[in-house]
């Protein structure tokens, strides 16, 4: 019960910035606190980034309602997101596409990999699936997906995933290195892209081929 007060808090805190309703929602329902390391967790419903381990952290509330509310995601819709960290990103848009839905999540980092089945599976969700491997090359197996979410900043939209969004699709990722903006694209017919800034934010890097090297401070 005291999560849930919390939980409410918080939603009730990211609606005043505006964003709608099937957001607020899925978010209500997500149990954040299942998303953190233990002695993390009475902090879970702080709007605030949070460590996860191996120098990444669960985006702050606030970050994960911006960039579902402006893919404008919709039931039954299949996505891949690129950087899994703990789930709980992937989680909320699970709420939001239902179970006739499924959330692809490609995670580098075999611990956070593992961290994020882990918790996925102890919240009940059935419809992500967690891929270990290079986010920058998308995942081809499932391609094309209807929305495209990144939660790590890569140095330019990788061609992969250009390639992997669907025709009428919305992909959205920070870009850039120490000043980074949140970048919509949209997919049109025939191929050709429009990007609009959605302003600044700050991010981990994205490593691999098509982002930033491992070695980036």
């Amino acid at each position: 019960m005291e999560y849930e007060e919390k939980r409410k808090e918080l939603v009730k805190q990211i609606r005043e910035e505006g964003i709608g309703n099937q957001v607020l929602e899925a978010m209500g329902k997500v149990p954040r606190h299942l998303f953190v390391s233990e002695d993390l967790k009475n902090s879970a419903y702080i709007d605030s980034p949070l460590p996860i381990g191996n120098r990444q952290t669960i985006s702050a509330p606030h970050m994960v309602a911006i960039m579902c509310d402006v893919l404008n995601i919709e039931k039954g819709m299949k996505i891949l997101e690129i950087g899994a960290g703990s789930g709980y990103n992937a989680a909320v848009m699970a709420e939001m596409v239902g179970k006739e839905g499924h959330i692809y999540s490609i995670e580098r980092i075999s611990f956070l990999k593992q961290f994020a089945e882990i918790n996925l599976k102890n919240a009940g969700y059935a419809n992500v699936t967690v891929i270990e491997g290079d986010g920058t090359l998308g995942y081809p197996p499932q391609a094309p997906y209807e929305r495209i979410c990144v939660t790590s900043a890569a140095p330019s939209i990788p061609q992969p995933l250009k390639e992997q969004l669907s025709a009428g699709g919305i992909m959205v990722i920070p870009v850039g290195k120490y000043m980074q903006n949140l970048i919509l694209v949209h997919k049109l017919d025939g191929g050709t892209f429009t990007e609009g800034n959605l302003g600044s934010v700050i991010f981990v890097p994205l490593i691999g081929k098509y982002g930033y090297r491992e070695s980036i401070e």
